[in-house]
């Protein structure tokens, strides 16, 4: 089972990030960009994630991953029960969520530097919406 000192050991030594207190949660946070987030009673951990993936992620598992409340699903965010994830996926967890709010060269920089092991594999960028197709001329 992890718990929020388990986190909170790894999220300190990433570069840029620090913990702060919000209204009696706990955030991390690289900048002013909220990366991780717990739920008052610390069994919850939010974390940033790709809006177009986590209807997918959350249908997946919905015993570990749940979305997030309706007021963050503007936010590429989704939540997991701390006690249904191992250390290790934790660990990919925290890293592909600070990874998304570091500059790529600050990430690059940790992963070479770090002795874990090799980067989990960058999301690909989301293709682009395609426009409308104009309406049939008549």
């Amino acid at each position: 089972m992890v718990t929020i000192d388990d986190v909170r050991a790894l999220a300190a030594e990433l570069p840029r990030a620090y913990e702060v207190l919000v209204r009696d949660r706990v955030k991390f946070r690289v900048g002013r960009i909220v990366f991780l987030a717990f739920s008052a009673d610390e069994t919850v951990m939010g974390f940033g994630f790709p809006r177009e993936e986590r209807e997918a992620l959350v249908t997946s598992d919905p015993g570990k991953f749940l979305m997030p409340r309706a007021s963050d699903l503007r936010f590429n965010w989704v939540c997991v029960r701390l006690a249904a994830i191992s250390p290790a996926e934790m660990t990919e967890l925290v890293l592909d969520a600070w990874r998304m709010v570091v500059p790529k060269s600050v990430a690059a920089a940790y992963f070479a530097s770090s002795p874990r092991p090799a980067a989990p594999p960058a999301r690909p960028a989301p293709a682009p919406a395609r426009p409308a197709a104009p309406p049939p001329q008549a």
